[in-house]
């Protein structure tokens, strides 16, 4: 027994099985856009944000950083717990900037919208992905998150956020307070 019905037989079948039903009138409203305040901020705004923030970072300056291990970095006023936090990975990312394929100046133009960015919107930490490639950026990005006074600290990120690929950076926010110290 053939199982196979033509075109013309499921034509049949459709227009039986459908033959109680009705209509339905179209009755879709089109609305005109709400124009409300974007959360965007105007573009001059966020490129003198991007330009405050990128005006730390120097070529020429070398801050002091570990050559023996993981590339990682923490701010005199913060605990070294928060650096182990950073490489055990309790930290979780809450923003990603992918450095690939970007030229020195854009890299640095980047990292300063990112940290703006950070500030801004009161995150705490994020990964910054520079890659292998010729260890250019990979060089250069730890040296210039060592000199902004916002960055409180970064580790090598863990495998499941890049790897030695990137960096856990914590931010320094609004809210959070530096210990008295003694």
């Amino acid at each position: 027994m053939n199982d196979k019905k033509t075109p013309s037989e499921d034509q049949a079948l459709f227009r039986q099985l459908m033959s109680d039903t009705r209509r339905l009138r179209q009755d879709t409203v089109l609305h005109k856009p709400v124009r409300t305040k974007s959360s965007h901020l105007p573009e001059k705004r966020a490129l003198s944000e991007q330009a405050d923030h990128s005006h730390y970072f120097s070529d020429e300056f070398q801050p002091f950083l570990s050559e023996e291990g993981p590339v990682r970095y923490v701010r005199t006023d913060v605990s070294h717990y928060e650096l182990k936090k950073l490489r055990r990975g309790d930290y979780t990312p809450e923003i990603f900037l992918d450095l690939h394929g970007l030229t020195q100046q854009q890299a640095k133009q980047e990292l300063g919208a990112l940290l703006a960015a950070c500030r801004r919107e009161h995150l705490f930490c994020a990964s910054v992905m520079h890659g292998h490639g010729k260890r250019i950026l990979k060089q250069q990005t730890p040296l210039w998150l060592a000199q902004h006074p916002f960055v409180m600290a970064f580790h090598q990120a863990p495998r499941m956020f890049g790897g030695d690929a990137a960096l856990l950076v914590l931010i320094e926010t609004e809210e959070w307070q530096p210990p008295d110290l003694p």
